[in-house]
C-alpha cells in the first residue's frame, strides 16, 4: 500500500503546463517571433499532440492568433455560402419570371404572325375576307 506521506514524483500537472503554454504563447506574441503549435509546443517543452488533445483551447487560441481558427474559417464559410444561396435564390425568381415573360412574347409573336400572313394573302387580292354572320 502506498504511503499517503510520500511525495508525488515531480511530473507536470495540468495547470502548470497550461501556464507554461499561456506564458510561451505570450511571450512569442510579445516578442513577434513565428507563431505556430508546434513552436509553443517547443517553449513549453511539450509536444504538438499534446496541445491538441489535451489543450484544444490553447490550440485555438494559436489558430486564432496565426488567423487560421477553424471557427473562422467555417463561419467566413458559411456566410459565404448563404450569401451565395440568397442571390441563386433571386436569380432563379428572376429566371421564372423571363421565362413567363418569353411564353407571353411567344404567344404575341405567334399571333402577329398569323395576322402577317392573313394581310399578305389579303394583299395578293387570292383571299376575300368574308364578314361574320351571326347564326340564327
Amino acid at each position: 500500500m502506498a504511503d499517503p506521506t510520500k511525495q508525488r514524483p515531480s511530473g507536470r500537472s495540468r495547470s502548470k503546463t497550461l501556464d507554461a503554454l499561456d506564458k510561451a504563447v505570450d511571450g512569442m506574441v510579445a516578442a513577434d517571433e513565428k507563431l505556430s503549435i508546434a513552436s509553443v509546443a517547443r517553449a513549453a517543452g511539450v509536444t504538438p499532440a499534446l496541445i491538441h488533445n489535451t489543450y484544444p483551447a490553447v490550440a485555438e487560441r494559436i489558430r486564432t492568433l496565426v488567423g487560421k481558427s477553424v471557427r473562422a474559417q467555417r463561419d467566413l464559410k458559411h456566410l459565404a455560402l448563404v450569401s451565395e444561396r440568397e442571390k441563386n435564390r433571386v436569380l432563379r425568381a428572376e429566371n421564372d419570371q423571363l421565362l413567363a415573360e418569353l411564353a407571353k412574347v411567344a404567344s404575341v409573336n405567334q399571333r402577329l404572325m398569323f395576322e402577317v400572313a392573313e394581310l399578305r394573302a389579303l394583299s395578293s387580292e387570292k383571299v376575300i375576307l368574308l364578314p361574320l354572320t351571326p347564326s340564327i
